[in-house]
């Protein structure tokens, strides 16, 4: 019991954690280490307040996890679903608009210049929007060194629903549009009503592929090639 008494003089302090030490003289016996043992034990624990909320802290979970790794990843996907600007959307959207425009507009004068009806020459129109739709990406991936197989894969997945529903979009409106069909080139209202068809298929394109970029798919396929 001396041997106890000394702690208190020593300034050790009685910590929960540690034990009290009354049973010290029985040091060598079994009694006095089953009395320590409380040092590993619950009470130990109780000494040290940061033992076991440190490592909650650090990020682990009970499953031995990481929490903090996981809400990253969501945090990568939220990148994909709604980091994606309207501006990124847009430049996406004009580039297949400028394919569709000149395409279209080579077919009407071909199709004009050749005396077709308007069916005919709707559909050449059509066709070559696609062809200088798909061609412009195709440059851009063949630029960038990827084989014409793989360029044609990679300008597929890139613009085929985007030109889709831009073509759909503007030869609706022309379509609807009173005497644009009929309009020669030199009217002053083939060129009005093709301008204000491609504005509207413009608006209508352009959330498309917002949404197709924030899922990976449209012009985001693309995005390692410039």
């Amino acid at each position: 019991m001396r041997h106890g008494a000394q702690h208190p003089d020593e300034n050790h302090g009685t910590p929960a954690g540690h034990g009290t030490h009354t049973n010290h003289d029985g040091h060598d016996g079994q009694p006095g280490h089953n009395r320590q043992a409380g040092h590993d034990g619950q009470a130990g624990q109780a000494g040290h307040p940061g033992g076991a909320d440190s490592h909650s802290h650090h990020g682990g979970t009970a499953d031995g996890g990481h929490p903090g790794h996981g809400k990253g990843s969501g945090e990568h996907a939220g990148e994909h679903g709604g980091g994606v600007s309207w501006s990124m959307a847009a430049r996406a959207t004009l580039h297949c608009l400028i394919g569709c425009a000149i395409g279209e507009v080579l077919g009407m004068a071909i199709g004009t210049a050749l005396g077709w009806h308007n069916v005919p020459t709707m559909a050449l129109a059509i066709f070559l929007a696609f062809i200088f739709g798909y061609s412009f990406t195709m440059v851009t991936v063949l630029r960038a060194g990827l084989a014409f197989k793989a360029a044609v894969k990679v300008a597929l997945a890139a613009d085929t629903l985007s030109i889709t529903v831009m073509e759909i979009t503007d030869n609706s409106v022309l379509a609807l549009w009173p005497g644009a069909l009929h309009a020669e080139l030199s009217d002053g209202l083939f060129w009005y009503a093709l301008a204000i068809a491609f504005a509207v298929a413009f608006v209508i394109t352009t959330p498309v592929n917002k949404w197709l970029i924030g899922r990976g798919k449209g012009h985001a396929v693309m995005h390692r090639f410039h």
